[in-house]
C-alpha cells in the first residue's frame, strides 16, 4: 500500500483563506471504514476507487456530501427544519474545509407517472411559457399548457365586511389548466379483465370470486356472500343489471357481517383501492402476478397519450403545438427553437435552446421530453440530473458523482469526462466514485479504498496522483491496465431466436438471428435501441429470465437472507429440529424482541435534530426475543447464523448437522456472483451499488429458464469484479443456458462469442443492425464505433 506525500510551499504574502484548499477528513468510521483520515484537494478532480463495497461511497456520500449537506440544513430556522429530512452528523473525529455539496447520484428519479423528462429539467416549463405568449390561438396562461393542472370552475356567494355592514356577493371563479380528463394527464387509462376476478359460470358460494385473498370463505369474500344485494347461490352470469352494478360498483357503505361492523364496496372499487393504488414493486408477488394478469394500460383515446387537453393541443406555433414540441426527438426540438425568431421572447428562446443543447453535450440528445422519468436508466437518470448544473455560474462547490459513466458506450465517455473537467474548471472540486479507466486517467488526486469489500475494507490503501495509483501494488493499481484479449475460439451457436420486424420505439423494422447456447452481447451507443430489441422484441414466453437495471428495494429490516429467499428454509429446519413454529425464527414476526420489536435499535425522535438510534439493551442489537436464542440448529441460534458471512454459512449448511441443501443453493449462488464476503444478514440498506446489482442477479440465477438477458450487469463492479462476473457468464452457459448481455465493457464484449451492434447512432438515428458476427470479425472490420474503441481495448 502507498502514501502519497504532497510538498507544501507558501509564500509569505498569501492570505490566509488560501490554507482552506484542502478538505480534511479525521477518523471517519460510517459503515465500514476503519478510522478513515484522508486531505482532498478542493478545485480538483479528486476519483475515488476500490472493489464494490470497499467504502467509497461511505467515505463520499456518507461522510462528506451528507455532513455538508447537514450544515446547510442547521443554517434554516427551527420551523423550516421541521419540514426537512432529519440528518445525524456522520460517525467521524474531524471535517474541515467542506463547500456546498451538490449529488448528482444514480437514484432513480421516481415512478410518478406524471414526471418526465421535461418536467423534471424544468424544460417543459420553460415551453409552456412559449406557447402562452406566441400560440395561437391564445388559450391562457402558461398552466393552460400543464398536464398537472386540471380546468376547474365554481361560483357561490361570499360574506365580508365592508363599512360596518355585512356584504354577500355573488363570485365565481375559473382555473384553465391542461390536463386531459379522461386520464388525469398520465396518458394512459386502466381497464381491469373481469373474467380475470370472478368466474361468472359459479355463484359467490360456490367460490366464485378468483382474486387473492378473496378465497377460501375468509372475510372479503364473506363480505360479499352474506352482503344481502344479491343471491349468493345463482351463478354471476345470471345478475341483473342492477345485481351486476351492487357487486362491481356499488358505493361504500357499511354493514354487518357476522355481527362486526364492515364496509361493503363494489368488488372492482375495493380491488382498485386496496390493490392498484399501490406501488407493483412493493406488492408481494402473487399480487403482482395477479395485477399484471388483470389489468391492461392503453393509451388514453382522448388525448392520444399526450396526456394534454384538447384546448392545449389546439395551439400552435408554427403548426406546432406543445404536444407535438415534447414528442420530438431533443435533438430535433433544439434546432426547432433555434429556428423561432421572435424578438419579444429572446431571453427565454436563447434559455430554453440553451438547455435543450445541454441534453446533446451530456449525450441524450435521443430522449424526448415526454419520456416518463421511471422509463430512464440509472446512468440517464443521472445525466438528466446534470442537466441543471451544466449552465450554473456557482464555483466553489463540491460536486459529488456517483459513477457517471454509467451506461455510456467508450464512445460517449470522453464527452462525459470533458464535461466533468469542465466543471473543475470553473473552480469546483469535483469528487467521481468510478470504475472506468477512462474517467480515472483524468483525475487529478486519486484516493484508493480497499483492499477488499466489506470488513476487509473500510481503509486507504492508497492516495496521490493517478500514476501513483498505476505503479502501486494495490487491487485497483493491478487491474487498471488490464485488457482482456479476445478468445482464440467461440462456441458454436445451438440454435436461434428469430425476432421479426422489431420496431419497438427507435428500432426500424429489424430481423434477426440471435444465436442460442452461446454468449450474445448486444452493443452500440446509449439510445441506438439495444435494450427495446431485447426487453421489447423478444418473442413472449420464450424460456427468457431478464434481470434489468432496477434498483432492489428494502428496508433496514430486509438483508440478503430476506431478500434471496434463505431465510425461509433456514427457519424451517430451526423449527424442525427445535419442534416449534418457524415464525419464531423470524425478527418481523413471533420471534422479534418485543422491546426494539426487531429492529436491533431503539429509535428516539428529537423533533428537527437528528433522531438518535441507540442499541437495544434487552437483545444487545440481536433482534431476538431471548427465548427464541435458546433454540439451536447445529450448535448455532438464529442469531450466529444471521452474523455469518456468506463462505462460512456455504460449510455450515453444506454438510453435518446442519445441512440444507435448499439453503446451500441459495448461498452457492451468492458466492458465485463474488458476494461471499457479505453477512448474510447485513441491512440491504447498507449494500452498495454494486453489491445490490450482484445480489438480483443471485437471486434471478434461481429462476427457471433456457434464456438469460443481463442488463449491463457490469454497472458498479470493479476492474476485479469483472473477470468474476465473466467467469459466471461461462458458467452458464457451459450449463446449457443461452446469456444474452446489453453491455459497454469492453472486456465483456471481447468475451463474447457473437456481438450485435446497434446504430449507427441515437434517437431516430440509430435503430438499425450494423453488425453481426464474432468480436475477432468487429475488430477486423473496424466499421462501426463499437468496433474501433474494441480494436483500440483489445490492442489491434
Amino acid at each position: 500500500m502507498g502514501k502519497a506525500t504532497r510538498t507544501k510551499t507558501q509564500s509569505p504574502a498569501r492570505h490566509a483563506a488560501g490554507r482552506h484548499d484542502l478538505i480534511r477528513v479525521h477518523g471517519a468510521r460510517v459503515n465500514n471504514l476503519r478510522e478513515v483520515s484522508v486531505e482532498i484537494p478542493k478545485r480538483q478532480l479528486t476519483v475515488f476507487t476500490g472493489v464494490s463495497g470497499s467504502g467509497k461511497s461511505s467515505l463520499v456520500f456518507d461522510t462528506i456530501a451528507a455532513e455538508s449537506q447537514r450544515l446547510i440544513n442547521e443554517t434554516y430556522s427551527a420551523f423550516v427544519q421541521g419540514f426537512m429530512p432529519a440528518l445525524a452528523r456522520p460517525d467521524v473525529d474531524v471535517l474541515e474545509g467542506l463547500t456546498t455539496a451538490i449529488i448528482v447520484d444514480q437514484q432513480r428519479m421516481g415512478t410518478d407517472p406524471r414526471s418526465t423528462v421535461g418536467t423534471a429539467t424544468d424544460a417543459n416549463a420553460l415551453l409552456r411559457i412559449l406557447f402562452s405568449r406566441l400560440g395561437k390561438p391564445y388559450i391562457g396562461s402558461a398552466q393552460a399548457f400543464s398536464f398537472n393542472v386540471a380546468s376547474i370552475s365554481g361560483s357561490g356567494a361570499v360574506a365580508f365586511e365592508r363599512g360596518g355592514k355585512t356584504v354577500k356577493e355573488r363570485r365565481s371563479f375559473r382555473v384553465t389548466g391542461g390536463m386531459c380528463p379522461r386520464c388525469e394527464g398520465r396518458g394512459a387509462v386502466t381497464d381491469l379483465d373481469l373474467s380475470q376476478l370472478y368466474d361468472d359460470s359459479k355463484s359467490l358460494s360456490e367460490g366464485a370470486i378468483t382474486v387473492p385473498g378473496y378465497t377460501g370463505g375468509g372475510w372479503n369474500s364473506r363480505l360479499y356472500i352474506e352482503s344481502g344485494f344479491y343471491d349468493p347461490d345463482k351463478p354471476i352470469r345470471t345478475f341483473t343489471k342492477k345485481e351486476l352494478h351492487d357487486f362491481l360498483q356499488h358505493e361504500p357503505v357499511r354493514m354487518k357481517i357476522a355481527g362486526i361492523n364492515m364496509t361493503y364496496e363494489g368488488l372492482i372499487l375495493r380491488i382498485q383501492r386496496s390493490m392498484l393504488s399501490k406501488d407493483p414493486d412493493a406488492m408481494q408477488p402473487h399480487i403482482r402476478e395477479f395485477v399484471d394478469r388483470a389489468v391492461t394500460f392503453t393509451t388514453c383515446p382522448e388525448c392520444g397519450g399526450t396526456r394534454l387537453s384538447e384546448a392545449a393541443r389546439s395551439s400552435k406555433i408554427n403548426k406546432i403545438s406543445i404536444a407535438d414540441a415534447c414528442a420530438m426527438q431533443i435533438s430535433d426540438l433544439a434546432e426547432w427553437v433555434r429556428g423561432l425568431d421572435e424578438p419579444s421572447v429572446a431571453p427565454l428562446l436563447a434559455t430554453l435552446w440553451h438547455t435543450l443543447e445541454s441534453f446533446a453535450e451530456i449525450g441524450l440528445g435521443y430522449l424526448s421530453l415526454d419520456r416518463p422519468s421511471s422509463t430512464l436508466s440509472g446512468g440517464e437518470a443521472q445525466r438528466v440530473k446534470m442537466i441543471r448544473q451544466l449552465g450554473s455560474s456557482l464555483t466553489d462547490v463540491t460536486y459529488v458523482f456517483d459513477e457517471p459513466t454509467i451506461g455510456l458506450h467508450p464512445h460517449d465517455i470522453q464527452r462525459m469526462n470533458d464535461l466533468l473537467l469542465r466543471l473543475r474548471d470553473k473552480g469546483n472540486t469535483v469528487l467521481v466514485v468510478e470504475h472506468k479507466p477512462e474517467t480515472i486517467a483524468i483525475a487529478d488526486h486519486a484516493v484508493d479504498l480497499g483492499p477488499g469489500a466489506g470488513a476487509a475494507g473500510g481503509t486507504v490503501c492508497f492516495e496521490g496522483t493517478v500514476e501513483g495509483l498505476r505503479a502501486s501494488d494495490t487491487v485497483t493499481g493491478r487491474h487498471l491496465g488490464d485488457r482482456a484479449a479476445l478468445k482464440e475460439t467461440v462456441r458454436s451457436a445451438a440454435g436461434q431466436l428469430e425476432i421479426r420486424g422489431a420496431a419497438t420505439h427507435n428500432l426500424r423494422d429489424v430481423d434477426v438471428d440471435i444465436p442460442l447456447g452461446v454468449l450474445v452481447v448486444i452493443t452500440g451507443v446509449a439510445g441506438s435501441g439495444k435494450s427495446s430489441l431485447v426487453h421489447g422484441s423478444i418473442p413472449a414466453g420464450a424460456d427468457v429470465v431478464s434481470i434489468d437495471q432496477g434498483a432492489i428495494r428494502g428496508s433496514r429490516r430486509s438483508n440478503p437472507a430476506t431478500y434471496t429467499g434463505l431465510l425461509d428454509p433456514v427457519r424451517k429446519a430451526f423449527a424442525k429440529a427445535n419442534d416449534v413454529k418457524p415464525a419464531l425464527f423470524s425478527f418481523n414476526s413471533d420471534g422479534a424482541c418485543p422491546t426494539c420489536n426487531g429492529a436491533g435499535v431503539i429509535y428516539t425522535d428529537l423533533a428537527m435534530m437528528a433522531g438518535v438510534a441507540t442499541t437495544c439493551e434487552v437483545c444487545e442489537g440481536k433482534r431476538f426475543d431471548a427465548s427464541v436464542l435458546d433454540y439451536h440448529f447445529g450448535g448455532r441460534d438464529i442469531s450466529e447464523v444471521l452474523a455469518m458471512p456468506v463462505t462460512e454459512a456455504v460449510g455450515f449448511f453444506g454438510s453435518g448437522q446442519a445441512h440444507t441443501p435448499a439453503a446451500h443453493a441459495i448461498l452457492e449462488r451468492l458466492a458465485d456472483v463474488g458476494l461471499g464476503y457479505l453477512t448474510i444478514g447485513q441491512p440491504l440498506t447498507t449494500l452498495s451499488g454494486g453489491e445490490r446489482q450482484r445480489l438480483k442477479l443471485a437471486t434471478h440465477m434461481a429462476e427457471k429458464g433456457g434464456i438469460y438477458v443481463l442488463d449491463e450487469p457490469t454497472a458498479g463492479l470493479h476492474l476485479a469484479d469483472v473477470e468474476q462476473l465473466l467467469g459466471l457468464l461461462d458458467r452458464l452457459v457451459d450449463a446449457g443456458k443461452s446469456v444474452i448481455v446489453v453491455e459497454h465493457h469492453q472486456a465483456v464484449m471481447a468475451h463474447a462469442d457473437w456481438i450485435i451492434d446497434l446504430g449507427p447512432g441515437a434517437g431516430h438515428d440509430g435503430g438499425q443492425i450494423v453488425f453481426e458476427g464474432t468480436p475477432g470479425d468487429l475488430v477486423a472490420a473496424r466499421s462501426t464505433l463499437t468496433g474501433e474503441h474494441l480494436a483500440e481495448y483489445v490492442g489491434r
